[in-house]
């Protein structure tokens, strides 16, 4: 899963175009050879990414109907139909849609599906699965699934693991190939000891579908309660540079000092920190010469399908930043699912 960084495109046949949002940093291929690898409970202990190659590639064949459809269901939504036309629950189902929207405040939101869940005739809660663009860039179809409830970006959602458990088995009904990790006894016996955990709650779900020219740029996933994500590639291909918050202050200031670049150092983390920080974007997410140096340090991972990659995290302080890049000319499937104790 280590990949190697090319600023010029290599004679190589397993080189694929690194191109996000219309910029062009440079070429990656697998890497020859592989680390001596750090045990996984001390590299999640370390704030490092975790990769699991193929972890889950026996699984995919028992999901490819389900995979395929979610593809057809991307595919429509790019083509102009409204995700509320593609949803539907069964008869049988504990969830009824009960109201569509569109949120104002967010301008990359296609439409925002509320479902009221059930328990024969007595209601357990409202969810909502969140359909949404990766960028208002053009030529990037990516999108997103995030399910969740309660106001966004607002509520404690840790704090109420049980409407958290009714929002995960939505995604589970709409998206049933999420079983790949979710319904894994193995992989669940291989991630207890790494997280630490007895009992592994998978939630605040989200399906990516990355597609050329997209991805996502340096960023977090930290929410209080929760002790890390697991990504899982089950179609296409990604790249991904995945460091800790520490780690990537270190090599900003390392970068910047040897290319005497003139930027303000003093409040760095609290510069991450903030929404918006252009100077530094130009530094971590559009200099090619940058995500060379991060490869070149083996912060830079190729996830095929069947690959798992898992992101720690304490607080804003101590976890895992990552971006994401799609590869080839397809888009692909990705799980992002937080992860927690079950309560």
């Amino acid at each position: 899963m280590r990949a190697t960084h090319h600023l010029r495109q290599p004679s190589l046949s397993n080189a694929f175009p690194l191109t996000r949002r219309g910029v062009a940093l440079g070429w990656v291929s697998p890497c020859q050879q592989e680390e001596r690898a750090i045990p996984p409970k001390q590299q999640w202990r370390q704030l490092q990414a975790v990769p699991l190659p193929a972890a889950l590639r026996d699984r995919l064949p028992r999901h490819a109907s389900a995979i395929a459809r979610a593809h057809r269901t991307m595919a429509a939504i790019v083509a102009g139909d409204a995700p509320s036309a593609l949803f539907s629950t069964d008869r049988d189902s504990p969830f009824d849609l009960t109201t569509i929207s569109t949120d104002d405040h967010d301008q990359q939101a296609i439409e925002k599906l509320y479902f009221q869940a059930w328990d024969g005739e007595a209601p357990l809660g409202e969810v909502w699965c969140k359909v949404s663009w990766l960028s208002f860039h053009d030529q990037d179809a990516s999108l997103r699934f995030r399910f969740s409830f309660g106001t966004e970006g607002v509520e404690d959602v840790a704090a109420d693991p049980a409407r958290q458990r009714l929002a995960a088995e939505l995604c589970q009904q709409l998206f049933p190939e999420s079983a790949a990790v979710t319904d894994h006894p193995a992989l669940l016996a291989q991630l207890q000891p790494i997280l630490g955990l007895e009992k592994i709650a998978f939630v605040e779900r989200i399906i990516y579908f990355n597609a050329p020219n997209g991805g996502a740029l340096f960023h977090h996933d930290v929410e209080p309660g929760h002790a890390g994500v697991i990504y899982a590639q089950l179609s296409g291909r990604t790249f991904w540079l995945a460091l800790s918050k520490q780690a990537l202050m270190e090599e900003i200031m390392q970068f910047a000092a040897h290319r005497a670049i003139d930027f303000p150092l003093s409040n760095l983390a609290d510069q991450l920190n903030q929404t918006e920080h252009p100077q530094l974007e130009a530094i971590i997410d559009h200099n090619p010469e940058f995500i060379h140096r991060l490869v070149s340090r083996g912060y830079g991972y190729m996830l095929n399908p069947g690959d798992l990659l898992l992101l720690a995290q304490r607080d804003e302080e101590e976890c895992v930043w990552h971006s994401v890049f799609c590869l080839g000319d397809e888009p692909g499937e990705g799980l992002s699912f937080a992860m927690r104790e079950s309560a």
